[in-house]
């Protein structure tokens, strides 16, 4: 039977590409999307959503949740590395949806529905599971289980010198998250960053005569040039990737059980993850967290994906 599964996204190439292989994964049933604002803003979280989906056009399409902006922001955005519009300049065409939910609405509307069977996988900041938690508190005892893209552990930051972008975007609701008593799973830039992809990944997708190829090689190589031009790299990260892997895959992860929290106020060290690893202290654990991934294994598995990507567009 098929995993229920809320995507929490802020696309983003990365998430964009973790959509494509979910959209189409026989082991998941993708409810809902729901847009936050991250990469880009709200607005185009929002369309960005609505654009990747109609570009693969899957056979079930999940219900849509609309981002609104974080109650305070850092007012820093990955268009850097993603483009302008979020999606490596692709100007995806995007219907209007006649009527338009917000995205913690939605979230709470699909839990409810089916109490203890959703897992939530968040890819970007944590506005929208935050907002959901404040506006029905009862919710949280029905939500399966949270997957998590954020933070970092031992490896310090790639926003600031100590903050993950996901965690810095929206530290208050990253935190209110991490304290939650729900079952949750962390994939920090300690793993992220050991999922790497070279240039002749993109031999490997999909043919330009299905959706998923199309769509995908109409927004990866601007992530090469880009993390060449502005990083001086050869090789690119998928971070929502990992994270769709740590739900479908746990085998592929070392997990550790941690005391995690967010840093709120610092100057230096806001939207910081602070991990207790001290071993004086029986700090009780309220998250697990990814440590290592085995790579060529995850390589692997992200080839069968694409391959039933393009075998259903």
């Amino acid at each position: 039977m098929a995993r229920k599964v809320i995507i929490d996204a802020d696309p983003g190439i990365d998430d964009a590409v973790a959509l494509a292989l979910a959209l189409f994964d026989p082991a998941l049933e993708v409810v809902a999307v729901t847009a936050t604002a991250g990469v880009v803003n709200a607005e185009q979280a929002s369309a960005n959503v609505q654009a990747v989906i109609e570009a693969l056009d899957p056979p079930r399409y999940p219900r849509v949740g609309m981002a609104s902006p974080p109650d305070s922001s850092p007012g820093i955005d990955g268009r850097l590395l993603h483009g302008e519009d979020g999606l490596g300049n692709a100007s995806l065409q995007v219907s209007r949806l006649q009527r338009q939910y917000p995205s913690e609405k939605r979230i709470i509307d699909e839990v409810r529905a089916a109490p203890d069977q959703v897992t939530l996988l968040c890819l970007g900041p944590l506005t929208n599971v935050a907002r959901a938690l404040q506006r029905d508190p009862g919710v949280i005892k029905q939500i399966g289980r949270l997957v998590i893209l954020g933070g970092s552990v031992a490896v310090g930051g790639d926003t600031t010198a100590a903050a993950e972008f996901n965690a810095y975007c929206d530290p208050e609701s990253a935190r209110q998250v991490y304290l939650a008593p729900i079952t949750k799973t962390i994939v920090p830039l300690d793993v992220t960053r050991q999922l790497t992809f070279n240039l002749g990944f993109l031999n490997s997708l999909p043919t330009e005569l299905s959706r998923a190829g199309r769509f995908l090689r109409k927004i990866l190589p601007s992530a090469f040039r880009a993390f060449r031009q502005q990083l001086g790299q050869e090789t690119i990260p998928l971070p929502g990737v990992a994270a769709w892997l740590a739900l479908t895959h746990p085998e592929l992860f070392v997990m550790r059980d941690m005391a995690g929290d967010v840093e709120t106020r610092g100057e230096l060290t806001l939207g910081a993850t602070v991990f207790d690893r001290r071993r004086s202290v029986a700090a009780t654990a309220n998250l697990e967290v990814a440590m290592e991934i085995q790579s060529r294994e995850a390589h692997s598995i992200i080839d069968q994906a694409l391959t039933l990507a393009e075998q259903a567009t």
